[in-house]
């Protein structure tokens, strides 16, 4: 029989009962944790993500009454509904067993045991869960996992998240494009006691003004033509979990004061409704612009920016940690190997020297990008250094055009933007009516020019 795909953890005081399900439990499942302590299990549930949990029901050798059995039960329901618990029981238990399957658990199996009824046990609770839940569990909160190297910048910032994760501090998280600031919010959240609730991702400077409202706080059936139905918003799906709002820099100055009302009194009203309906988020934060210098000229709401910026951090370009250059690179050929079915298994000496001696103007992003071409183009199982294809980066292009006196399109079209920005006092409706394009359009370049 193959094995199940299923994520096992198992709870047991007895270090007996763990070295005997060490050596069974992994013939038939594809992972399989053992702790001591329900003291661990709180972290466990975060950073494992079990399908099914085997739990004891007594931790104390003098207390038999199975209430710790039934009180962790509740907390790992509290946590995760969709996690099926079986309970691990003594014969005396039974009872109590009975009432553990009242309160949530998929059912128990009394010790001493029967192997292949554990078995059946466990593979039939995995079964139960739904697809969905299965596989949201196993999603990652990031598609980049996070890498801290060895710099003091970065280190500074692991331990200033170690002590923020746990908390429901706002966080706003700083840096130019490309650095990760999306990846810190997903380590944030995976590290936090919100890690198995949903964590909602929004680029909330990509949001128009017509649907702002809609997207973040939902509608009500026949709130405008297009409501064809109840809708919940960002703020309800990410309700006990997290909310990352990306770009929150590019929010239009007059609809700043609608999410102000929003975090503030941790309450929604959907629109074409007059019911207030609460909600319970941690909110992270996420921009590349200079906040504090758009609270100075008037850009950015004094009073919102204060209440993102609970707990600051800001993450260095990568050009500033070249110690991470090398490990994401080794991490992103792993990736596009596998989806590209190529079979690259490093880099030769001359194409990590190639990587490490690069600006990096665009950041993770761009050494993503990178090593994606050079996977797809390459023929043999090492990346070479003709393999690894550079742009100029922003920087050189840069200094070379003020060495010539020229512009690049770009740069010109960069310089229209701006222009126009400050002409109409950041009217975004009168700056793409002058440069005649769309909304969608500027907002796209706005984000492109870091504007």
């Amino acid at each position: 029989m193959a094995k199940s795909k299923a994520k096992i953890l198992v709870v047991d005081d007895n270090s007996g009962i763990r070295a005997a399900l060490k050596l069974l439990l992994p013939m038939h499942f594809a992972q399989v944790e053992l702790i001591p302590s329900p003291k661990e299990l709180v972290s466990r549930l975060a950073e494992f993500r079990p399908d099914v949990v085997l739990l004891d029901m007594n931790f104390h050798t003098d207390i038999n009454t199975g209430n710790e059995g039934l009180y962790w039960l509740s907390e790992i329901k509290k946590r995760n509904h969709d996690i099926e618990v079986v309970l691990f029981t003594a014969y005396a238990d039974i009872q109590l067993a009975v009432e553990g399957m009242k309160r949530g658990a998929f059912d128990f199996i009394v010790k001493p045991w029967d192997n292949d009824k554990l078995v059946e046990t466990l593979q039939t609770a995995y079964s139960n869960r739904s697809k969905e839940a299965r596989e949201a569990d196993s999603m990652p909160a990031s598609a980049i996992p996070m890498l801290w190297g060895k710099g003091p910048a970065m280190a500074g910032i692991r331990k200033t998240v170690a002590k923020v994760a746990t908390t429901d501090a706002t966080v706003l998280i700083t840096g130019e494009n490309g650095t990760g600031k999306d990846v810190l919010a997903g380590e944030i959240h995976r590290m936090s006691l919100r890690a198995l609730k949903p964590m909602v991702c929004v680029d909330a400077g990509a949001l128009t003004e017509t649907l702002f409202e809609s997207e973040l706080f939902g509608h009500v059936k026949g709130a405008f033509t297009d409501a064809h139905s109840d809708h919940k918003g960002k703020f309800e799906q990410a309700d006990g979990g997290t909310l990352f709002l990306d770009e929150i820099g590019n929010i239009p100055l007059h609809l700043q004061a609608k999410l102000l009302r929003a975090i503030q009194n941790r309450t929604i009203t959907r629109v074409g409704d007059t019911k207030a309906i609460p909600i319970d988020i941690r909110l992270i934060c996420a921009t590349n612009k200079n906040l504090e210098a758009m609270v100075r000229n008037g850009e950015f709401r004094e009073d919102l920016y204060y209440r993102i910026n609970t707990m600051h951090l800001h993450l260095p370009a990568l050009r500033q940690r070249p110690d991470e250059v090398i490990p994401l690179a080794e991490m992103f050929i792993g990736k596009y190997a596998e989806k590209y079915r190529r079979n690259v298994e490093g880099m030769s000496p001359d194409a990590e020297e190639k990587l490490k001696t690069h600006r990096w103007s665009g950041n993770i992003r761009e050494l993503q990008n990178c090593i994606e071409k050079a996977v797809i183009l390459s023929e043999g199982y090492m990346l070479t250094g003709n393999d690894i294809q550079l742009a100029p980066s922003r920087g050189e292009e840069q200094e070379k055009m003020e060495m010539s006196g020229e512009d690049t399109l770009e740069m010109a079209e960069e310089k229209a933007i701006r222009a126009a920005m400050n002409r109409f006092s950041g009217n975004l409706s009168m700056v793409a009516k002058s440069l005649d394009i769309s909304r969608p359009t500027l907002y796209a370049k706005l984000k492109k020019y870091n504007i």
